[in-house]
């Protein structure tokens, strides 16, 4: 009989992505967006990572926070497949599932042991929405983890997927520097929903405490605007 387990957040990540819109469909897909590790107070010890240094790379697993249902689909329509083809929900990685528990690897570029919120993890290659609790962190281990054989089905099929971007340069301007590349990057990926994908329409990312505008004509996706938040750099807008 299952009696039921609690699972604990023992941290949170954040990163650019104040909403889902956005948000690269793999981790490491794109390199540059990095993600800041905070480990909730209970878990906040340096011997907990003792030795976590000598990995490039970690597992996460976490939660898909912003996916809340009483029920589950035992089908899903992954947006590789156009969101029109079913598959079964064990066969993708849709959020959608009976347990809301997302899996991502994530390269490990800086431990952090001094400060108020230390010890903390600078990590990058991520696809997760800011504010993500995570449930535990794992080394990935290159001989046991990496199968160069694996057949990647539908997935593999659709790696080379994106879309062309024409990104004006007076407007990328406005971004600061490093962000800017990991914004190119996001948008060839194509943040749109494969149901959602209109003509003539202007669609708008929240990134980095901006608001990236576009719009999308015959496979060729435009930034039409960059809008900062209210309190950052306005000076930026010309």
């Amino acid at each position: 009989m299952d009696r039921g387990r609690t699972v604990q957040v023992i941290a949170r990540i954040h990163t650019d992505f104040p909403a889902k819109f956005g948000i690269p469909r793999q981790s490491g897909l794109v390199p540059e967006l990095v993600g800041e590790i905070i480990f909730e107070p209970e878990f906040r010890r340096p011997e907990a990572l003792l030795g976590i240094e000598e990995f490039s790379h970690l597992w996460l697993l976490w939660e898909f926070s912003e996916v809340k249902r009483e029920s589950w689909s035992a089908t899903v329509c992954p947006p590789r497949l156009g969101g029109r083809e079913k598959r079964g929900v064990f066969a993708t990685r849709s959020p959608f599932r009976p347990n809301s528990i997302g899996l991502s690897c994530v390269k490990l570029e800086q431990v952090i042991l001094e400060g108020e919120e230390a010890p903390k993890l600078i990590v990058s290659g991520v696809d997760l929405l800011d504010g993500t609790p995570v449930y535990d962190i794992k080394p990935y281990l290159p001989y046991t983890d990496a199968h160069p054989e694996a057949e990647g089905g539908f997935g593999q099929a659709h790696r080379e997927d994106g879309i062309r971007v024409v990104f004006p340069e007076a407007l990328s301007e406005r971004l600061p520097e490093d962000k800017r590349e990991a914004v190119l990057h996001v948008l060839q990926q194509d943040p749109r929903a494969a149901y959602n994908k209109q003509p003539d329409y202007c669609y708008g990312m929240e990134f980095a405490d901006y608001d990236i505008r576009f719009t999308v004509e015959n496979d060729t996706l435009t930034v039409c605007d960059v809008i900062a938040a209210k309190g950052q750099d306005f000076e930026r807008i010309k």
